[in-house]
Formats: structure tokens, C-alpha cells, sequence
């Protein structure tokens, strides 16, 4: 009987989730030392798997879709697969395969005068837990990253993805077998006790390193305030595009729409458009009518609606939502500093971007806004490891502390210095 198998039986939730720490924390000792020949193979043998097993993942991905029915569209967009995604996600593992492996990178090195050679070298974190919802793609992704920086790990996914997070699964750990690593390194926890998250938060008896959330904002804010282990979350992707006086009307219009309207169910869809009041009125003009033709929804301040009363008007609560929808909002600004001040106060530290052809206010953006990402004339929906040449991730971090921005391999790696001597002692 596999362990996640095991919260079908007899056998306490308690009990079953430490077996998964115990076991994830044996593996990690191995697969920290793993050759990149071993990791990669797995990586390779498993994005075959995938392949072979098309047939079978896609069945089960119309379960999760059947099932889906109460779910918002962005959650079914996200949940859904087809032969295209299914591929993406194969390829993401070769992808991945192809990356740099970063455990034993010197970070750096020197000497001392008295003959100490330091240096400093990445390793792997340990046990990574990673808990995510209505996204199966994550399953792969995560396991595949986390295994190729010398992690083990226990993966929670939504229940509303159970079907094709499992056959994923089956396919990550027929990698792993095929390359001799240990199929524990990668492991799902039981999807169908709601317990499960919790001993996850509680560290499963020390064996968890890390936690990783991946979702909407409810999960992520429990997350943070009941775990008892260091997590690398976002609360919300609250992202801004401020369209400077000295924006190109043209780029700017196709800039605005992309960063919108692209995939609205991602955090790094746009979610608020700020405009100097200076813009070219007929560049706003046709931006709103793009927007529209688009199908988006356009929340506006009253300056906006006094030149497009159609507009419907943005509550105080809109300059903080995370729409995940064909909706967005709209505010006049009165150049580049109350753009700045706006996203202080409401941004949620995820993206930001300026459009504009003026050299310095872009670098004063650039320097002044305090996000994980800041674009300057390019789309938010850009904020992604892969784009960034990353390969995938599992998410991005708007926190401070250790990883920030998109979490790839070197943000799954922590480091350690290594010393060696010719018998110095400390006077």
C-alpha cells in the first residue's frame, strides 16, 4: 500500500503524514547527492511517461472537469488540460532537464591571510512541501523542480484536480524509478482529508523544510499564519500598468490589452490601470474602446467616467482587488509619483510595469516601486519563470525573505560554506 493510500485505511491521518515526513526525509538525503545524470533521466523518463499516458491523464482530467461545475471559469481555465497543455507540461520537464544543475554551484570564494580558503556552495533545502489548488500542470512542475535542486517532496493537491494530479503523479514517479532514484521523493499527500494541510503547516514532526502554497488568497493567508516552517508565498497578484504621458499611444494600447486581457485567470494578469492625466486624451480614448471590444469589464474613478460616463465606478475596494476576470480598474493620476504612491498603498507586491518612451521616469519607477517584479514597457503577464529563462517555477514570491520574485531551481537551494586549511588555529 503506497502512504497516500494509507488515509483509506485504518491508519490515523497523524500517522500517516509522518510515514510521508519520514519517508520524504530518507529521500532527501539521497536525491541530495544524486548525480545530475540521475536527476535528469528521471526528469526525461517522465516526461515520456506523460506522453504515453495521454490517453489516460486526459480521462482523468474530464473527471476533475465534470466535477467542476461550481467553480469560478479562471479556476476551470486553470484546471483544465488538452493535448497541448499536456505536452507544455512534458516539455516544462525536459525543460527543466536541460537547466543548470545548481547543487554544488560555487556561489563564491576566497582566502584569508592566514591561508583559510572559504568558499560558498549551493545545496539543497531538504523536504519542500508545496500546496496547490485547481492547477494539475503544478504537480509536474513542482515535483520536477524540486527534484532537480536535490529536494524530496510532498505535494497537496486541490481536491478539484484529484484526478489529474494522481496521474501526473504516477507518471513523476515512473521516472523516478526508471532513473533508481527512491519514488518517495516526490510524494502526494491524501487528497481527501482536509486535516492534511494542517499537519503540513505543523512541519510533520520536523521532517518539512519548507512550505510552498500555490493558490487563491484564503489558502495563502492560512498558510502564513498557521505554519510553523519558513514559506515562500504571495498573498494576492494585485498588478499595476501605469501608462506615463510620454507613453507611445500604439505600444501602450497593445501593452495594457495583453497585460489584461492575455489570461485573465493568472497572477500576473493586470488588474489596475493608473494613467497621467497628461496622456494623449485620444490614445485613453481608444484604449477604452479596445478594452471593451475585448470584453473587459472597466471599473473607472470619477475623473475616467467624466470622460466615458459608461464606465462603471470603481469602489474603494476595486484599488484592492484581485479580479482573476475579464474586469479591471482605472484611475487618473497625476504623473509618475502619485502612480508610485498608489501602488504603495494598494499593491500587493507582485508586478508592476511602466509604459512610457521617457528615460527618466522610467528609471524612477524602476527604482521606487518596491515589487518582486517592475517592467518597464513590457506586458505583466511576462511575470513567469519560463519567460524569465528560468525554466518552470512553482510560483512567485513577493515576500523579502530568501526567494523573491519567481521561485526556480536557485530559489530551491539554500547554500553552505565549505573551509579548508593546512592545520591553522585561532590564536
Amino acid at each position: 500500500m503506497s502512504l497516500a493510500a494509507r488515509a483509506a485505511s485504518d491508519i490515523p491521518i497523524a500517522e500517516t503524514m509522518d510515514a510521508l515526513g519520514k519517508a520524504a526525509r530518507e529521500a532527501a538525503a539521497l536525491v541530495a547527492t544524486a548525480s545530475t545524470e540521475a536527476k535528469n533521466g528521471a526528469l526525461r523518463a517522465a516526461a515520456s511517461d506523460i506522453r504515453a499516458s495521454a490517453s489516460l491523464i486526459l480521462d482523468a482530467n474530464r473527471l476533475d472537469m465534470e466535477e467542476a461545475a461550481s467553480l469560478s471559469d479562471s479556476k476551470k481555465d486553470r484546471l483544465k488540460l488538452d493535448e497541448a497543455r499536456l505536452e507544455e507540461t512534458a516539455r516544462a520537464l525536459e525543460e527543466i532537464a536541460e537547466l543548470p544543475d545548481p547543487v554544488g554551484e560555487e556561489i563564491a570564494s576566497w582566502t584569508r591571510p592566514n591561508g583559510l580558503r572559504i568558499s560558498r556552495l549551493r545545496t539543497p533545502l531538504g523536504v519542500i512541501g508545496i500546496i496547490y489548488e485547481s492547477r494539475p500542470n503544478v504537480t509536474a512542475d513542482a515535483g520536477a523542480l524540486a527534484l532537480k535542486a536535490g529536494n524530496a517532496s510532498i505535494l497537496r493537491a486541490g481536491s478539484e484536480s484529484r484526478h489529474s494530479s494522481l496521474a501526473l503523479h504516477r507518471s513523476l514517479v515512473a521516472g523516478l524509478r526508471s532513473a533508481a532514484l527512491p519514488p518517495t521523493a516526490i510524494q502526494m499527500a491524501p487528497l481527501g482529508d482536509r486535516a492534511v494541510v494542517g499537519h503540513m503547516l505543523r512541519g510533520l514532526s520536523g521532517a518539512m523544510d519548507v512550505i510552498v502554497p500555490r493558490g487563491g488568497a484564503s489558502l495563502v493567508r492560512r498558510v502564513m499564519e498557521e505554519a510553523r516552517v519558513p514559506v515562500f508565498a504571495h498573498l494576492e497578484g494585485v498588478c499595476h500598468v501605469y501608462i506615463d504621458r510620454a507613453a507611445n499611444a500604439e505600444k501602450a494600447i497593445a501593452v495594457a490589452l495583453n497585460a489584461k486581457m492575455r489570461r485573465t485567470g493568472i497572477c500576473g494578469a493586470a488588474e489596475t490601470l493608473l494613467i497621467d492625466r497628461a496622456w494623449d486624451a485620444a490614445g485613453f480614448a481608444l484604449l477604452l474602446k479596445t478594452l471593451k471590444e475585448a470584453g473587459c469589464e472597466i471599473r473607472a474613478d470619477e475623473e475616467a467616467r467624466r470622460i466615458d460616463p459608461s464606465l462603471v465606478p470603481a469602489s474603494e475596494e476595486d484599488w484592492h482587488r484581485e479580479y482573476l476576470a475579464p474586469i479591471i480598474s482605472v484611475k487618473i493620476v497625476e504623473g509618475v509619483d502619485e502612480a508610485i504612491r498608489h501602488i504603495r498603498r494598494y499593491g500587493s507586491g507582485h508586478t508592476e510595469a511602466i509604459l512610457t518612451e521617457d528615460d527618466d521616469r522610467a528609471e524612477r519607477f524602476l527604482l521606487h516601486v518596491d515589487s518582486a517584479i517592475v517592467m518597464r514597457n513590457a506586458s505583466t503577464q511576462f511575470a513567469d519563470g519560463g519567460e524569465f529563462g528560468m525554466g518552470a517555477e512553482i510560483g512567485i514570491g513577493t515576500g523579502r525573505f530568501h526567494a523573491r520574485g519567481p521561485i526556480g531551481l536557485e530559489q530551491l537551494t539554500s547554500f553552505k560554506y565549505v573551509v579548508r586549511g593546512d592545520g591553522q588555529c585561532r590564536p
